[in-house]
């Protein structure tokens, strides 16, 4: 393929970086030489600049914050941006690299996909073009070696639960839905039922999201049954929940979530809560009817998933085009 550099450019938030970083990586698996050196650029954008459309931005490279990291020639041979302040840094990257740097964009830029080598929204999105690859959800970092190598790591550490196990993806409030109390307490009961009734262990983590009293509801609840609760501290076990998991419960309010538990084959259960949005509605629906995932009812009824691989369809995407550009 011909890939020596990658840059992969966010603003440094996880749901981002992860996205874009996961991506890359998938790449670089392409060459088993280990020749792709990928370079996580964490870019800050000075005022006024940060809040305007990407169609305003005046000569972007210069409007980087004296803390961000550099953007600069030598040009990387491939570019992957993700998040709203990357779309003009990404395309400004392109044009000062005459176009020799290939330029991919997660989601949607909400500016014509033209402007980019290759754009990759959700199809909840509804981006269309020659140059758009669309995704079910959203491309992530899992693996099934990352997770067999996290399993093993924590292993000794959750060996004191059932043998069967389920792990417990829980988010939290955003603009679209809400994590009250009463709706954690109400989860919490379905969850100790379900551990009790199949004799499984919970593995339970939260998000920033899902708020100190709702942790404490979660923890009071989950008291009596085998269950572990990260609290933050050390090493995060999420890779090591998710490949030791049976099967995993997940609440609706992260597509990023849902994406990185169907990706590994194992039966997802969805969590409603209050609230949604058509994007969102679109999109559960989507991973239902393509086999990727269930609602939870607070039940656990066996089945066999459909596996979500859209980073690796991605990359390989980006590899076949990047090798047809290579070749004219």
């Amino acid at each position: 393929m011909g890939i020596k550099t990658c840059w992969v450019v966010t603003d440094g938030r996880a749901g981002m970086l992860n996205q874009a970083w996961g991506l890359a990586e998938a790449l670089a698996r392409r060459d088993p030489d280990g020749g792709l050196e990928v370079v996580v650029k964490t870019v800050k954008v000075r005022k006024p600049w940060h809040w305007l459309p990407a169609a305003l931005w005046i000569n972007p490279l210069a409007r980087l914050a004296s803390e961000s990291d550099t953007l600069k020639a030598p040009w990387p041979d491939l570019v992957i941006g993700c998040g709203r302040i990357t779309i003009p840094l990404v395309m400004a990257i392109g044009k000062a690299s005459n176009r020799g740097t290939y330029t991919v964009q997660l989601q949607d830029p909400r500016i014509d996909p033209g402007n980019f080598d290759l754009v990759v929204p959700p199809s909840h999105d509804h981006v269309s073009g020659p140059n758009v690859v669309e995704t079910t959800g959203a491309v992530h970092r899992v693996t099934a070696e990352k997770l067999a190598l996290e399993a093993e790591k924590f292993k000794i550490e959750l060996d004191h639960l059932p043998a069967r196990r389920i792990a417990v993806l829980i988010g939290g409030s955003n603009k679209y839905y809400r994590l009250t109390p009463d709706i954690t307490r109400q989860l919490a009961t379905r969850l100790t039922k379900l551990a009790t009734d199949n004799d499984a262990g919970l593995m339970v983590t939260a998000s920033r999201r899902t708020g100190a009293e709702n942790e404490k509801v979660l923890r009071d609840a989950f008291a009596d049954v085998p269950a572990v609760f990260w609290d933050g501290q050390g090493d995060n076990p999420y890779f090591a929940y998710l490949g030791l998991a049976d099967a995993i419960v997940v609440t609706c309010d992260s597509v990023s979530m849902n994406s990185e538990a169907a990706s590994t084959g194992k039966p997802v259960y969805v969590v409603s809560l209050d609230g949604g949005s058509k994007k969102f509605n679109e999109f559960h629906a989507l991973m239902q009817q393509r086999g990727h995932t269930r609602a939870f009812d607070g039940k656990m009824p066996d089945w066999t998933p459909v596996r979500l691989d859209d980073t690796e369809r991605v990359a390989n995407e980006i590899h076949r085009r990047m090798s047809a550009r290579q070749r004219i």
